[in-house]
C-alpha cells in the first residue's frame, strides 16, 4: 500500500508524525529515507517527543547512533540514525535488529541496514519540493500490521 501526502511546513510535518506516534505499538519500525535536510529528524523527534510522558529534548543521533526512551506507556523507544555505518552487520553491535522485535523503532538511513531491513516495516520517504520548506510525506507498506494504523492517518 502507498500514500503520499503533501507537507506545507515543518509544523505539519510534526502533527503527521505526532499522529502516527499515537497509533504505535512495541514492534513497529518507521524506516525514515530521505536526503539530509529533507525532515527525517524533525519527523522523528515529534514522534518521540509525542509519546513521552513528560517533555524532553530529543537530539539527533547522528554522532551517537541510538537514543533511546520510555514511552509514557512503557514502551521503550529507539531512534537511530545508521548514516555514518559502514556495514550492516554494525547494527548487531547496537542491538537494533532484536530493538525492532520488542520496541518502537524509528531508523533514519535505513539503507545502511542491508538484509537486515525488516519487511514488515513502514516505510516514510521524506522528499523536498521547489516550494521553500515543503515536502511529500510518501509512506508505503506490505504488513497487514499497518493497513488498520494508516487508515485514518492522512484525514
Amino acid at each position: 500500500m502507498k500514500i503520499a501526502v503533501p507537507l506545507a511546513s515543518p509544523d505539519q510535518t510534526a502533527a503527521f508524525a505526532r499522529r502516527l506516534g499515537a497509533k504505535l505499538d512495541s514492534g513497529d519500525t518507521i524506516l525514515l529515507t530521505g536526503d539530509v535536510g529533507a525532515g527525517k529528524t524533525h519527523f522523528a523527534r515529534a514522534l518521540v517527543q509525542s509519546l513521552l510522558a513528560s517533555p524532553e529534548d530529543v537530539p539527533s543521533p547522528t554522532f551517537t547512533l541510538v537514543q533511546t526512551y520510555e514511552a509514557a506507556s512503557g514502551t521503550e523507544i529507539w531512534h537511530a540514525d545508521l548514516y555514518r555505518l559502514g556495514d550492516p552487520s554494525e547494527t548487531d553491535e547496537l542491538g537494533l535488529v532484536d530493538a525492532m522485535d520488542q520496541a518502537i523503532c524509528l531508523i533514519e538511513w535505513p539503507d545502511r541496514l542491508g538484509d537486515l531491513r525488516p519487511h514488515d516495516a513502514l516505510d516514510i520517504t521524506l522528499t523536498a519540493t521547489d516550494a521553500d520548506l515543503h515536502r511529500i510525506l510518501t509512506a508505503t507498506w506490505s504488513g497487514p500490521r499497518w493497513d488498520t494504523k494508516m487508515t485514518d492517518w492522512t484525514t
